[in-house]
C-alpha cells in the first residue's frame, strides 16, 4: 500500500514518518509533497492508495486538491489534516469524497487510528474490486453471479453515493442491471434490513460524528449527509437517538 502525505510543515510529514509504524499497516511506500500542486504530480504518476493532505496549502489547498484525486482515482482513500477549525470544510470535505479529518495537533495515536481506518477501507475496496472483476470475466453467466459478488458491487456503489440526496433503490438497481423488486428482497438477504434503513441509519450516524466534530448547523449536516429535508432529518435523528440533534450536542458537551 502506498501513502502520500502532502503538506507544507516538514515537521508534520517528518513526525509521521519517524513516529508510526507504517510498516506494521501494510504501508511500504511513502511519499511526501510541500504543497498541492506537486502533490497532485507525485498521485498522478504513483497512484497512491491513501492520502493525508493538509486543508491550507500553497498554490492548491486540500479540498481542491481532494476532488482531483478522487476524479482520477475515485477508490483513494483521504484524509484531511487542518490547524484551522472551519466547519464549513467539513461539509465541503464529505461532498468531495473525503473520507475523515483530524484537527492540528494530532498526537501519534490519532494518525495511528486514522490510518488503520483507512487501510481497512482500502483492503475492502480492495475485495471489493477482485470480485467485481471476477464476475466481470464471468460475463452473462449468471449462474456463476453469486450472492457473495453482488454483495461486493453493492457496497462499493454504497461508499460512493452514499451522501448523494437523490441515491435510491431505483438509482442502484439501474447500476445492478437489477429489477427493483429483486433487488429489494436481494439486499434484506445480504444486509439484514431494507435499503431504505441502511442508508438511513448510515446517514444519521454520520451526522452524529459532525455534531461531536463541528459547530454545523442542523441544516447543513441534514445536506452533508444526504437529507434534503432538515424537519426529517431530526425527527429520523430522534427518533433514532431519542435525542434531537441540538439536544444531543449539548447533552454529550455537558
Amino acid at each position: 500500500m502506498k501513502l502520500l502525505i502532502v503538506d507544507d510543515e516538514p515537521i508534520i510529514r517528518m513526525g509521521i514518518k519517524k513516529l508510526v509504524d507504517l510498516k506494521a499497516m501494510g504501508i511500504t511506500e511513502l511519499l511526501e509533497a510541500a504543497n498541492g500542486e506537486t502533490g497532485l504530480e507525485i498521485f498522478i504518476k504513483a497512484q497512491p492508495d491513501i492520502v493525508l493532505a493538509d486543508i491550507n496549502m500553497p498554490r492548491m489547498n486540500g479540498l481542491e486538491f481532494a476532488e482531483r484525486i478522487k476524479f482520477i482515482k475515485p477508490s483513494v482513500k483521504i484524509a484531511i489534516v487542518t490547524g484551522y477549525d472551519y466547519f464549513e470544510y467539513a461539509r465541503q470535505g464529505i461532498k468531495v469524497g473525503v473520507d475523515d479529518y483530524i484537527l492540528k495537533p494530532v498526537s501519534k495515536k490519532d494518525i495511528e487510528q486514522l490510518l488503520e481506518k483507512l487501510v481497512d477501507r482500502v483492503k475492502s475496496s480492495q475485495k471489493a474490486a477482485a470480485v467485481i472483476g471476477l464476475v466481470h470475466r464471468l460475463e452473462n453467466d449468471n449462474e456463476m453471479y453469486d450472492e457473495t459478488g453482488y454483495k461486493a458491487q453493492i457496497a462499493e456503489l454504497l461508499e460512493i453515493h452514499m451522501n448523494q440526496p437523490d441515491f435510491s433503490l431505483s438509482f442502484l438497481a439501474d447500476e445492478l442491471g437489477l429489477s427493483m423488486g429483486y433487488l429489494s428482497g436481494l439486499f434484506k438477504k445480504i444486509f439484514g434490513i431494507t435499503f431504505k434503513e441502511y442508508v438511513l441509519t448510515k446517514r444519521l450516524d454520520q451526522a452524529k460524528l459532525l455534531l461531536l466534530s463541528s459547530q454545523m448547523k442542523n441544516y447543513e449536516i441534514s445536506e452533508a449527509v444526504g437529507i434534503i429535508d432538515p424537519n426529517y432529518f431530526s425527527a429520523a435523528f430522534k427518533k433514532r437517538f431519542g435525542y434531537s440533534p441540538s439536544q444531543y450536542r449539548e447533552k454529550v458537551r455537558d
